[in-house]
């Protein structure tokens, strides 16, 4: 049992300077991974991001309450803006370290918040099978009326389903069933399903990413996710795209994708505040 463990809230991907998912962030501290687990339970949110600096690097590990994911995007926007904070100055620069893999991230202050930037990493994409789709999609209480063409399976880290239904507001009147929701995708090893509406001319989407595997039922913003469909979108042309997700749990967010000319992943974040003596 460790005591005045001090946490950091970070919420990232705010919509217009609102809502945004709660993230703990917090400074790399010798924990077993089952103390890890319990730290976003402790402090009230999904994910968990440890930090550690070393030199001009940086390494991430990020946690929730069913353990170490290898990759998370909205915590790397956290740890992004954590990390800018404490340096201060205008402009904050790191190679991040995650699961093994290098890759570029930044963050440019706005006032009290921070947008930050970074490299997801390759994507892989594939076609569902049918019988991922027959066993997966009854689940989230997707219909033929409200399914749109072009699922996707993708991968930047683990995989996950890419759900497009026609509209907005059939992706809003979604109600899964999340316990059959998670053994389908424990039968495929899916990380989750991320369910988009139609984009815009102008680019925009809403989405809502549904994962009970890793003990989330529904994330309030999942950039990896979007990063997954930044990919799959630009072979058809769309290469800038704003998500809007989380507005289901009453926490707007908002995360920014461009594939021009490479894919880079956005978001803004701002420091919440900080939680001490938190026990694990």
């Amino acid at each position: 049992m460790i005591s005045r463990l001090s946490v950091t809230i970070v919420r990232a991907c705010l919509r217009e300077g609102a809502g945004g998912s709660p993230t703990a962030v917090l400074d790399e501290v010798p924990l077993s991974d089952d103390e890890r687990r319990r730290v976003p339970v402790r402090a009230g949110t999904s994910h968990a991001v440890f930090v550690s600096v070393r030199g001009s690097g940086v390494s991430l590990r990020f946690f929730t309450a069913e353990g170490e994911l290898p990759a998370c995007g909205h915590g790397t926007v956290a740890a992004l803006a954590y990390l800018a904070d404490r340096a201060g100055g205008a402009e904050y620069r790191a190679s991040l370290d995650a699961a093994g893999r290098s890759f570029a991230g930044w963050a440019v202050r706005k006032g009290a918040r921070f947008r930050a930037v970074f490299d997801p990493g390759p994507v892989e994409l594939r076609e569902p099978t049918a019988e991922e789709c027959a066993l997966v999609l009854p689940t989230l209480g997707v219909t033929s009326d409200t399914l749109a063409p072009g699922a996707r399976v993708a991968s930047v880290g683990r995989a996950r389903l890419l759900v497009p239904v026609a509209s907005r507001s059939a992706l809003a009147a979604l109600a899964p069933d999340f316990g059959q929701l998670r053994s389908a995708c424990d039968r495929f090893g899916l990380l989750g399903c991320y369910v988009y509406s139609v984009p815009e001319r102008s680019g925009r989407i809403a989405a809502r990413m549904f994962a009970p595997s890793i003990g989330v039922p529904e994330d309030i913003a999942n950039a990896n996710s979007t990063a997954c469909l930044a990919a799959d979108l630009a072979a058809q042309g769309i290469t800038e795209i704003a998500v809007d997700m989380g507005d289901s749990l009453g926490r707007p967010a908002t995360i920014t994708a461009s594939a021009r000319p490479v894919l880079r992943l956005g978001g803004v974040a701002e420091v919440a505040g900080v939680v001490r003596e938190l026990s694990v």
